[in-house]
C-alpha cells in the first residue's frame, strides 16, 4: 500500500479519485483495500478541513435552518424562545438569545449550542 501525504491541489485530485475508485469497489473493511480507502479518506477530510474550513452558522441562520428543515414556524419557537413577539425580536436580531433560550433551542429542536452561542 504506497499512500503519500496531501500537499497539493493535484495530490487531492488524486486522492480523491482513487477514493472513487475503491468506493464503487465496496471492498471488505479487513482487505488491502478496505484499508487502503480509510486512510485516504482520514487524508482527504484532513486536507479538507486545513483547505477549506466551516465556520459554524451565525445563531439567527442556524434557527432559520432548522425552521426550513423542518418546517416549523414562528409558534413552534415559542417553548424554548418565549412569546411571539419576543421570536420575531430574535429572528430579526433585535434580541439577542439568552443561555435559556439557547439551552431550549438546543434540547427541544436539536439545534447544536456551538451554532446558538455565536461569536
Amino acid at each position: 500500500m504506497n499512500i503519500n501525504p496531501i500537499r497539493s491541489e493535484k495530490d487531492y485530485r488524486d486522492a480523491l479519485a482513487e477514493v472513487s475508485r475503491l468506493v464503487d469497489l465496496d471492498p471488505e473493511v479487513e482487505s488491502e483495500d478496505g484499508a487502503r480507502l480509510e486512510v485516504l479518506a482520514t487524508l482527504v477530510e484532513a486536507y479538507e478541513q486545513r483547505r477549506f474550513p466551516m465556520e459554524a452558522p451565525d445563531p439567527i441562520a442556524a434557527i432559520k435552518f432548522r425552521m426550513e428543515q423542518g418546517g416549523l414556524s414562528v409558534k413552534d419557537l415559542e417553548p424554548s424562545i418565549g412569546a411571539t413577539n419576543r421570536v420575531y425580536e430574535v429572528l430579526s436580531g433585535k434580541r439577542d438569545l439568552s443561555i435559556n433560550m439557547i439551552r431550549n433551542l438546543h434540547r427541544n429542536l436539536g439545534i447544536p449550542a456551538e451554532s446558538l452561542i455565536g461569536d
